[in-house]
């Protein structure tokens, strides 16, 4: 009879590297209790794993309700188009959507996800009251949606309701489209704490603040005396674009990251997502204080966000997760992909992140090693990867996929990184349970159903760009 603990892999990704015949064992928990590389033969009770076996990646940034909107923002209608007019059209979808649409939409993105290859997701939560600006009867309904979503997929969910009270460094208040994510620090941490509380299975919960603009000094101060003794993780969207970079410096006199690491007890716990404009010394500095950056390429790109020093900030060793933010990609080895393009069209050189001079030659496993721990890390996950006391989590990329087949062992994350342009990844295991098989979820058709019932009802009145 087949244990539903034991699995074996012909190869699998342990300890920075492949090995040959691991058997890997889960716990009743859903955690792996003994991996052991260099067995040849599969036990007889062992479940067989068809492919090399990659551990599960975190999607360190999400904000579900945006996939609804993934696709629909590729057109403009007058001379300029950025980050600023994208929100602005971001925000019709933000006024409109309920409870239940957002379970369909995240439902839909959390099985993409896991389609992708992510295990966990980081959920940037600040669409939190009614469409009228109200407090729900359960002010936590909206977050519940998204977590039944999650449930729904058996995709595992950091929650971390957002801080946002204001629409710019000069302005009290939010904007009236912006009623939705009014949150206060003490509202905040009780969201926190709700979600904590209430044990659902592969939750857990942190907090964020949107942003300098989008949120008070004294605020900011605020929340963090409620969360000082936790070792909860601490998300902030910082100098994504030029325009935040300039406005801060005009209101504060320093730039975002110069005066986060300034003005605040930066630590292992915090997250800034984004970091893209940065100089030298602010990298320096967050390496100093031991906080981590999440890096979303593909909405980077697609929002005209700029660069990020990617160099820098990996020779400073400074944990760098990756997200899907916008989701107009839902994969991560395209996100590692796109990370690594960019830097190579800006320098126009080839295999910029890879570091023969430190061991580390091959430029996918860089990156995927670095943003591997680092999620967990963000994701406030004690061990991450396949590794003893982590979350059973675990891939099996499809050998005979397009990009894979034929490609010897030693070169497969290479070549799933940057030859693969068709879905490769054949099996995905959550704490020990298999949910997605051959590529497809069980009740694919039935979400996918309740999405598509979503977005026909959110496009009606919805602005159009032509």
């Amino acid at each position: 009879m087949k244990s539903p603990h034991l699995f074996w892999a012909p190869h699998a990704w342990v300890a920075g590297q492949w090995q040959q015949g691991v058997c890997l064992e889960a716990d009743a928990h859903g955690h792996w209790a003994h991996i052991t590389p260099g067995i040849a033969q599969a036990p007889a009770h062992a479940t067989v794993l068809h492919g090399p076996v990659l551990p599960g990646m975190v999607n360190a940034h999400s904000h579900a309700f945006q996939r609804a909107f993934a696709g629909l923002s590729e057109r403009r209608a007058s001379d300029a188009d950025d980050f600023w007019s994208w929100r602005d059209r971001m925000y019709g979808v933000a006024l409109r959507i309920t409870p239940a649409q957002m379970r369909a939409v995240a439902a839909q993105l959390y099985v993409e996800m896991l389609q992708g290859g992510y295990t966990q997701a980081c959920e940037f939560h600040y669409l939190h009251h009614s469409e009228s600006g109200t407090h729900y009867p359960d002010p936590a309904a909206m977050a519940w949606a998204v977590a039944d979503g999650a449930a729904d997929a058996g995709l595992g969910l950091t929650l971390l309701p957002v801080l946002y009270e204001r629409a710019g460094f000069t302005q009290p208040h939010l904007r009236d489209d912006q009623r939705r994510f009014a949150g206060t620090p003490g509202f905040i941490a009780d969201l926190q704490k709700s979600i904590s509380r209430s044990y659902r299975k592969l939750v857990n919960a942190g907090v964020s603040i949107h942003s300098l603009r989008a949120a008070a000094p004294a605020s900011i101060a605020a929340l963090l005396e409620r969360v000082i003794d936790t070792d909860m993780p601490i998300h902030i969207h910082i100098a994504e674009q030029m325009q935040e970079v300039r406005d801060c410096l005009a209101h504060t006199g320093k730039r975002p990251i110069e005066w986060l690491c300034d003005a605040l007890p930066l630590d292992a716990r915090w997250q800034l997502v984004h970091a893209t404009h940065t100089k030298p010394e602010e990298i320096e500095a967050v390496a100093a204080s031991g906080a981590g950056i999440v890096i979303c390429p593909s909405t980077e790109g697609n929002l005209g966000d700029g660069f990020a020093d990617l160099s820098h900030w990996l020779e400073c060793e400074v944990p760098m997760a990756i997200g899907s933010d916008s989701h107009v990609c839902r994969q991560w080895n395209e996100e590692l992909r796109w990370l690594e393009y960019g830097q190579r069209m800006l320098l126009q050189k080839r295999n910029v992140a890879a570091h023969p001079a430190g061991n580390q030659p091959a430029t996918a496993a860089r990156l995927f090693e670095a943003t591997l721990a680092a999620g967990g890390q963000a994701a406030g996950q004690k061990h991450w990867g396949l590794t003893v006391g982590a979350r059973a989590d675990l891939l099996v990329l499809n050998p005979q996929a397009s990009g894979l087949l034929g490609v010897p062992t030693s070169h497969t994350l290479d070549a799933f990184v940057f030859a693969c342009d068709t879905p490769a990844i054949r099996d995905v295991f959550v704490a020990g349970r298999q949910v997605i098989a051959q590529g497809r979820h069980a009740q694919q058709g039935e979400i996918a159903a309740g999405f598509v019932e979503a977005l026909q009802v959110l496009s009606q009145g919805a602005p159009s760009t032509h």
